[in-house]
């Protein structure tokens, strides 16, 4: 990469001898004005109003238009006089966090080379301490005849610097913001977090200029001489209208465009939860008369189920109960007083004889 400024980074009494270089490019495609009749170049010849002729570059100079419109010549040689210690100097001024850099300062960006071996041992210096501090530089430098911010970080293993606007330069806020009072429910902000999650996050190298991708394949039609591509049909838009409504829609399309399944709507979420919460009141209402949970209706159910089983088991006992008692009853009429005792008398006996067998 070519340089475009030669110097030195200043840090205290340290001199770093360094090359500025240009971190960005300009990858924007470019046209020339023509003469529509027959494609004749259009250019911007340099006239002086006075005499009316096209004047060369060597006779042009600066000047400065005062209020009443007189202009003021300005020399090379003026110029020079200027106290600019920064002429070929960046001059490291303070070191800061980096989130004391409104990103509205933020202009052009450049990397600073090493100026050969003797600049290596400073510069990895500079390089590590940045590292450690977890800040950045702030400092001042002269370039193309003014004195300018700049912001020393660094890149990987190289510094660069980020040129800034001066804080003067940045204009306020002032009536932009709508002037009309707007409250804002906790729904749509739920809705809008639903649709940042969607869209998640992103690999800035994922990204890329599609509309300068698409002026390339016209420009590339036309110098083939074939038909230049189709213009696909924009998405239509229309007046928000229900912002709720515009917020559940743009969720829903971020999920279809990434392949995941649509999200539910908040109405349709709160109609699930309700029928879930109505479920035990059925199961209940079919198990019991009264208003009980589900799992105390079933067991009702069973001890229910229990006691019927048992009081028809007692039942059965009970006719079983009868009955035998009637067929003693029987028995007993039909059998004499007398078999009865002697029974009796036979299992004294019987009882006797095991307790003397036990004792010896």
């Amino acid at each position: 990469m070519r340089s475009i400024w030669n110097g030195a980074i200043s840090f205290g009494l340290v001199s770093i001898p360094i090359k500025l270089v240009n971190a960005t490019q300009n990858r924007s495609i470019s046209f020339r004005q023509i003469h529509t009749e027959d494609g004749g170049r259009i250019r911007y010849r340099k006239v002086c109003e006075l005499e009316d002729r096209e004047v060369g570059q060597a006779e042009i100079g600066k000047g400065y238009e005062d209020a009443d419109g007189t202009i003021v010549p300005i020399t090379d040689e003026d110029l020079s006089h200027l106290p600019l210690p920064t002429a070929r100097t960046i001059e490291i001024v303070a070191f800061v966090p980096a989130d004391r850099i409104d990103p509205l300062q933020m202009d052009a960006a450049y990397y600073l080379a090493a100026g050969g071996a003797q600049a290596a041992k400073p510069y990895t210096l500079l390089r590590e301490a940045l590292k450690r501090s977890q800040k950045v530089a702030i400092a001042k430098y002269a370039l193309r005849g003014r004195e300018r911010l700049g912001m020393l970080r660094v890149v990987d293993d190289a510094i660069a610097m980020h040129g800034l606007l001066w804080p003067d330069e940045v204009r306020a806020p002032e009536g932009v913001a709508p002037d009309t009072p707007v409250t804002v429910n906790d729904k749509e902000l739920d809705l809008a977090d639903a649709l940042m999650d969607t869209l998640g996050e992103i690999e800035l190298e994922e990204l890329h200029d599609e509309y300068r991708e698409a002026l390339e394949e016209v420009v590339a039609a036309k110098v083939s001489g074939e038909a230049p591509p189709e213009t696909p049909e924009p998405a239509r838009s229309g007046k928000v209208l229900d912002l709720m409504a515009a917020l559940e829609n743009s969720v829903r399309a971020a999920k279809e465009s990434r392949g995941e399944r649509p999200a539910e709507t908040e109405e349709a979420s709160g109609a699930r939860e309700a029928e879930v919460r109505t479920l035990p009141q059925r199961k209940s209402a079919r198990a019991a008369p009264k208003q009980t949970s589900g799992k105390k209706s079933a067991a009702g159910g069973k001890a229910a189920a229990k006691k019927t089983a048992s009081s028809a088991s007692s039942a059965s006992s009970a006719s079983s109960a009868r009955k035998s008692t009637s067929k003693s009853a029987q028995g007993a009429k039909k059998t004499p007083a007398k078999s009865t005792a002697k029974t009796t008398a036979k299992k004294t006996a019987a009882k006797k004889t095991a307790s003397r067998k036990r004792s010896a």
